[in-house]
């Protein structure tokens, strides 16, 4: 079966009627499904599935008896951001499907093991944290953190995870299912329109800039909006505001920097109250790791003296951080003598490779998108690109696990 036939196949699960395109949180019905699909493709396959105690899925493609160690390990993940695009993700893992499915046919069997891996949360749209999954197996994001984490019904990752057959007492850093990987290839849709003006269908992935998010906190005075005089409101939501119009200021002073606000939370929350607090959700990136924080103190120094100016408090926390990551450069001459018309790209998006970069040798390949748009309904890839994306994943895969 072809990457774009697989990619149709799911274009009706986790359809979002009010946001259009995809809302396909961790463990929602619709990741679900795509999970249980992903299980029944890689059995159609042949390969043996299992999912570990962080949630991630294994899909080996080895002989019987053959250690699982110094794996090719290719994948992505199957969550969304809210209202997002069909490809973000899904690509990835139906690639892999369909160059796994492009091997065996042409008679190719895989000196060493083959995986196939589908990493849960990675978009964090659920609790927040981008990369969990990865970031729980490599030990970049401790256990107690990660569990503690709430969605916005009130559900723990413990409790999510708990019901969906995972004990929360064995998630958490898994060194040995890091050492089975000897080499990750993720392929991705572009997030950007870097093909488009190259006039190429795939591209290999060099780097993936600095960004971290940061959580701003605005409190004042919950009050009734009818009958507290204007003169008389500590309204967090005035300082909220004028911070978003201040981070796209400190931006636009900063080359090459990208800071955006796109989640708001005002509580309580309704529309005839004076909010008591509003959070406000920056994501902030750089190539240049040294840009970002110095970036992020002076957006932060501002909206202090607009909380203060508006009679509020204001504070900041982390939320989540990760450093510029180089891809490895080994594999990327490889990857370059099997496709030699790839261009090479760097990327302001983050990855599951990304977080495994600094532990095994990693790379990506990226799949055209006409639109250049992603985290949106309007993200695409033709169906010749989706086939040639997962064409040129074989050919990768096999060079990798000839070895």
């Amino acid at each position: 079966m072809t990457a774009s036939s697989m990619m149709a196949r799911l274009s009706g699960i986790g359809r979002d009627p009010k946001r259009g395109g995809y809302s396909r949180p961790v463990f929602s019905p619709a990741e679900l499904e795509l999970r249980e699909w992903f299980v029944g493709e890689a059995q159609r396959l042949g390969l043996d599935v299992e999912t570990d105690r962080n949630g991630i899925i294994w899909a080996w493609w080895d002989g019987p008896g053959r250690a699982r160690e110094n794996a090719v390990a290719t994948g992505s993940h199957l969550d969304s951001v809210p209202g997002g695009g069909a490809f973000d993700g899904p690509l990835g893992v139906v690639s892999a499907l369909a160059a796994v499915e492009l091997m065996q046919a042409s008679g190719f069997r895989p000196n060493r093991p083959v995986v196939i891996v589908v990493f849960p949360e990675e978009e964090g749209s659920r609790y927040g944290l981008p990369c969990l999954g990865s970031g729980l197996m490599a030990g970049t994001v401790s256990a107690d953190r990660a569990l503690a984490l709430k969605d916005e019904n009130g559900d723990t990752l413990a409790d999510l995870f708990g019901r969906n057959g995972i004990d929360p007492d064995r998630v958490g850093p898994d060194a040995k299912a890091v050492e089975r990987i000897g080499a990750f290839v993720e392929l991705h849709v572009e997030q950007g329109r870097g093909l488009v003006d190259l006039s190429e269908p795939v591209a290999i992935g060099r780097s993936i800039i600095g960004h971290g998010r940061w959580k701003l906190r605005f409190e004042g005075q919950g009050n009734h909006a009818g009958t507290t005089l204007m003169s008389d409101r500590r309204d967090p939501m005035i300082p909220a505001a004028r911070t978003i119009l201040a981070v796209q200021e400190a931006a636009w002073a900063v080359p090459g920097a990208r800071a955006t606000v796109g989640k708001v939370t005002p509580v309580p929350g309704g529309s005839n109250v004076i909010a008591s607090a509003v959070d406000v959700w920056l994501d902030v990136r750089h190539a240049d790791e040294s840009a970002l924080q110095p970036l992020v103190d002076e957006i932060t120094a501002h909206a202090s003296g607009l909380a203060r100016a508006a009679a509020c408090r204001s504070s900041v926390s982390r939320e989540s951080y990760s450093p510029t990551a180089a891809f490895d450069t080994d594999l990327i001459q490889r990857f370059t003598k099997v496709l030699p018309s790839a261009p090479l790209l760097d990327t302001g998006a983050g990855h599951d490779a990304g977080v495994l970069a600094p532990f095994t040798p990693s790379a990506m390949l990226f799949v055209r998108n006409p639109s250049g748009i992603s985290h949106s309904p309007e993200e695409y890839a033709e169906d010749a690109d989706v086939d040639t994306g997962a064409h040129a994943l074989a050919l990768i895969l096999m060079d990798l696990s000839s070895e």
